[in-house]
């Protein structure tokens, strides 16, 4: 990658999304889960004899096994749905705006754009989408006249990680980002990280807290017919 190349990732300050869904991520295991010691034979038939016979005051069946662990469940995009809508934060004297849709077939939709001093520097068009083997978050970055930064295929990242309120996708190909992170701090904001690697010289860091910006309030409906009564008076 050109070190101007780097410098347009840095301008974008894109959506390092990082969110969110509860819960350790799918397939953790604790340690050491799926081992058991082995006793001497002897003392293999002394327990399964035990283990046959109920104790005094015991109900038959009550020494059996305790049943097995519930399977950690499976990130989707319902996990993510709390992205849905307009959010706005600051990056040095930038504003940054990003707007998802719902969850619809399949995948989610966003946008997002950086401005400064009202000239627009980046528009960033980008997908989470659903697949059998996880979710795949694509991006692309575009000038203002809709002409794409990337000459070849859009990024991809793949989800590889969600505990507690923070979700990571990795890079497997290069570090253009190597990380997007999303971070869920409460029900209106959560922080965007983006973690470049150049092909030379130390990771840059791109960091924006975004806040959920909330529909505007509709007119009260007086409002809405006083300006229909002074019209026939």
């Amino acid at each position: 990658m050109t070190s101007s190349h780097n410098r347009k990732w840095l301008l974008a300050a894109s959506a390092a999304i990082g969110m969110l869904a509860p819960g350790a991520s799918p397939g953790q295991r604790s340690a050491g889960a799926g081992t058991r010691a082995i006793a001497p034979a002897p003392l293999q038939q002394a327990a399964a004899e035990s283990s046959q016979t109920p104790l005094q005051g015991q109900s038959p069946g009550a020494n059996a096994a305790p049943s097995a662990a519930p399977a950690p469940q499976k990130t989707t995009l319902a996990d993510f749905a709390w992205l849905e809508g307009r959010w706005l934060g600051t990056w040095g004297p930038r504003s940054a705006e990003q707007c998802w849709s719902s969850p619809k077939a399949g995948m989610m939709v966003g946008t997002f754009r950086l401005v400064e001093n009202e000239k627009t520097l980046v528009i960033e068009m980008f997908t989470l989408v659903e697949k059998p083997d996880g979710i795949n978050f694509y991006l692309r970055h575009f000038t203002p006249d809709m002409v794409p930064w990337e000459k070849g295929d859009a990024t991809v990242l793949n989800l590889v990680g969600v505990e507690d309120q923070r979700a990571t996708f990795e890079n497997p190909v290069n570090g253009q980002p190597k990380h997007s992170i999303f971070v869920r701090v409460d029900p209106d904001t959560f922080v965007s990280r983006s973690e470049i690697v150049p092909d030379s010289g130390d990771m840059q860091v791109i960091e924006i807290t975004y806040h959920r910006q909330k529909p505007a309030a509709a007119p009260p409906a007086s409002a809405k017919t006083s300006g229909g009564n002074g019209a026939r008076r």
